[in-house]
């Protein structure tokens, strides 16, 4: 598994965004979750175990237990937000000096069908249902998972604010808008993004496109091929790859950096500029 890291180029003077920090290092984990939740939790320890303090360690969406067959049910492996999955990410942010993202099935109302859940632990702490299911490409995300309800989430990590997404919410503009409404500087998007045709040209296209329209860093995690389509990757607010994976196990780090958010929406004011 190879490591790789990028640091943040921009034009431009510092940016007014946010006071503090002026940088973020992200470590962007694209390796597989299997279906064995206890050996997930163990590779999310070493991972961790790794990582520099400071860090903002994000492992793609259900990193507790992988999706499995196409249509399968996935509601034994629902654990509550206190359960062993989210347990371990807290130890291990803690035991590391770092903040996590990482993606879980939740139980909720539907005892046949939770939700698909990102929990922050670390600096922050939080937790986002995935609001848009994955319908689409001959899928039925919606038969096995519920919805979460339109609550963007938004939090604060390292100084920066740092807005919440899964995979198939990329295809969502709107979603990303609302976190940038909500004061994010940063989106996070944790992902199995399923392969197929065009399907690394769709993600790499969109997670610039939120980038640029929204001017803020976009870190994409996906789960690797074969399944997936891996190419996980930082988008700075100017459309420029700061770092990106290829199709399999890789873990990237970055630097995202404060003035490069500032220089970016001076130039391209476009969020003050809406007429609504």
């Amino acid at each position: 598994m190879a490591t790789t890291t990028s640091t943040a180029a921009g034009p431009g003077q510092p940016g007014e965004p946010g006071e503090g920090k002026q940088t973020l290092r992200v470590r962007l984990v694209q390796v597989a979750a299997s279906l064995d939740p206890s050996a997930n939790r163990a590779r999310l320890a070493d991972v961790l175990g790794e990582s520099e303090r400071g860090e903002l360690v994000v492992f793609p969406e259900v990193f507790a237990r992988d999706f499995g067959k196409p249509g399968s049910d996935v509601s034994p492996f629902a654990e509550p937000l206190d359960g062993p999955f989210v347990t371990a990410v807290e130890e291990g942010a803690r035991a590391a000096g770092v903040s996590v993202v990482a993606g879980m099935f939740r139980v909720g109302e539907d005892p046949q069908r939770p939700y698909n859940t990102l929990v922050v632990r670390g600096e922050s702490s939080a937790s986002y249902d995935k609001i848009h299911l994955y319908d689409s490409f001959g899928h039925k995300e919606s038969d096995r998972l519920l919805a979460g309800g339109w609550e963007p989430v938004v939090v604060e990590i390292g100084g920066f604010r740092v807005g919440l997404m899964t995979c198939y919410d990329l295809r969502f503009p709107e979603l990303g808008r609302a976190l940038v409404d909500a004061g994010a500087e940063v989106i996070v998007l944790p992902a199995a993004w399923v392969a197929g045709e065009r399907k690394v040209d769709h993600w790499l296209t969109l997670a610039r496109a939120r980038a640029i329209e929204n001017t803020v860093y976009v870190v994409a995690v996906g789960q690797p091929a074969p399944r997936y389509t891996g190419h996980s990757t930082v988008i700075s607010p100017w459309g420029d790859v700061v770092a990106q994976a290829g199709p399999d196990e890789e873990v990237l780090t970055a630097v995202l950096e404060r003035e490069t958010i500032g220089a970016a929406r001076r130039a391209n004011p476009s969020l003050d500029n809406r007429r609504r």
